[in-house]
């Protein structure tokens, strides 16, 4: 068989769809914790030039991404310049998938052994087995949509405090020579709610970006895969990926579904960026989009969209390939072991 994948009845890759639902292979909640840690601060040190970027961009609505890269390089140390915060931004992204892929993969597992929420239509009892090129369960676009959005919002609350730092750090407004000192200076100016400064506009974009994203992400797989296998022909079977082809659908997924997601939610993110840094000057969400709108212009809610947009498509599919491929080669003994 060509194009790197296995008919179904080939040893370890039969259709699990026949299982019953409290027989979905899994593996231990700490193996998706460990490998959305490893994903996530992965993707973050080795795109943090361009968060780095995106930042300085939004500060002031003004300076553009050729005028932050001079700057950047005419500091005192160049090149390493830009991975300035790498740190926070590491912790941050780190604990954050790993937070966001173990509550989403508990929440898709809970939704996908409901028989209330097949039956009312939430969940598609069809599609409950897994992707053909990852071991993750398939839901429906509704069921897709509201647990990306629920677990990103929870992980992005418990992380609030670190991705302020993070913002302030990367900023050149501030001029922070520690994490810490940059903690125990928004402690003293702003308090407790300062390291929660800019949550609103947080949530209302990742909520939005997080079900955009796995809804476009699993929509794409599907029409990906399902141009890989042919499974439109007659009589053709229904494949299973191999490990490359299905890490090339998953990447290339991850890349477009990142990129529609970025460009919907962008606006939430420049508000959020203007309040973390100014939270003084930038009270609320409301207040701080018109104020934007009123002395930068409606372009200033779009700043940085163009190195948000690539960081972004680049981040998601390294961490979500990645993460795939490590739950996806766990599970094989599992199921070697189940269809033995």
């Amino acid at each position: 068989m060509s194009n790197g994948a296995q008919p179904r009845s080939s040893p370890g890759t039969r259709d699990l769809a026949s299982s019953s639902k409290g027989n979905l292979l899994t593996v231990s909640p700490v193996f998706h914790f460990t490998a959305g840690l490893g994903s996530g601060v992965l993707s973050a040190v080795l795109l943090q030039p361009a968060d780095l970027l995106k930042t300085r961009v939004q500060q002031s609505g003004s300076s553009s991404l050729s005028a932050s890269f001079r700057e950047i390089l005419a500091g005192p140390k160049a090149i390493w310049g830009f991975w300035r915060g790498t740190a926070p931004s590491a912790l941050r992204t780190g604990l954050g998938s790993a937070l966001y892929f173990t509550s989403l993969n508990a929440l898709r597992q809970h939704v996908a052994r409901s028989t209330l929420l097949r039956n009312i239509g939430v969940v598609d009892g069809t599609k409950v087995q897994p992707s053909t090129s990852s071991a993750l369960p398939k839901l429906s676009n509704l069921a897709n949509l509201t647990t990306g959005a629920i677990a990103r919002t929870s992980a992005g609350f418990v992380l609030m405090p670190i991705t302020v730092i993070k913002v302030r750090y990367e900023s050149n407004m501030y001029a922070y020579n520690s994490i810490i000192g940059a903690s125990k200076d928004i402690l003293k100016t702003d308090g407790i709610r300062g390291f929660f400064a800019g949550f609103g506009a947080t949530a209302v974009r990742d909520a939005p970006y997080a079900g955009l994203y796995v809804l476009f992400y699993e929509q794409f797989k599907k029409r990906m895969s399902l141009v890989v296998q042919k499974v439109g022909v007659p009589g053709a079977p229904e494949l299973v990926m191999a490990g490359g082809t299905s890490a090339s659908i998953n990447f290339g997924s991850g890349v477009v579904a990142a990129g529609l997601a970025t460009a919907i939610t962008n606006p939430f993110d420049s508000i959020k960026t203007r309040i973390q840094l100014r939270p003084r000057e930038y009270r609320n969400m409301v207040q701080a989009a018109r104020k934007m709108v009123a002395e930068d212009g409606f372009r200033s809610l779009f700043d940085g969209l163009g190195i948000r947009m690539a960081r972004k498509a680049m981040s998601s599919a390294l961490a979500w390939t990645l993460y795939e491929e490590l739950i996806r080669r766990a599970e094989l003994p599992w199921k070697e072991k189940s269809l033995s």
